[in-house]
C-alpha cells in the first residue's frame, strides 16, 4: 500500500469530522495551548502567527501566497487539543 494509506492520522483527521471551524477559530484555539517548543513566551500563540505573517509581508509584498502560509503555517498544533502529542 501506500504510505499515505498507512497514516492513522490522515484516516482520522483526514475527513475533518472531528470539529470545522474557520482559520480564525484555530489560530484562537492555538492561544489554548503551550507550545513545548516555546513555553516561555509571553504573548498568545495566535500573535506568532500574525507577526510570521507580517514579517513575511513586509520581506516579500509581492508573495501574497507566502503571506499566508506565515499566517497558516502553526495551524496544526491545535490538533494537541484532540490527543494528539506536541
Amino acid at each position: 500500500g501506500s504510505p499515505r494509506a498507512a497514516c492513522p492520522q490522515r484516516a482520522q483527521y483526514g475527513p475533518c469530522s472531528l470539529r470545522k471551524m474557520s482559520v480564525m477559530e484555530a489560530l484562537e484555539l492555538l492561544d489554548q495551548l503551550v507550545d513545548e517548543s516555546d513555553p516561555d513566551v509571553d504573548f498568545p500563540n495566535s500573535f506568532h502567527a500574525f507577526q510570521t505573517a507580517e514579517g513575511i509581508r513586509r520581506a516579500h509584498p509581492d508573495k501574497d501566497w507566502f503571506h499566508l502560509v506565515g499566517l497558516l503555517h502553526d495551524l496544526g498544533k491545535v490538533l494537541v487539543l484532540f490527543g494528539e502529542p506536541q
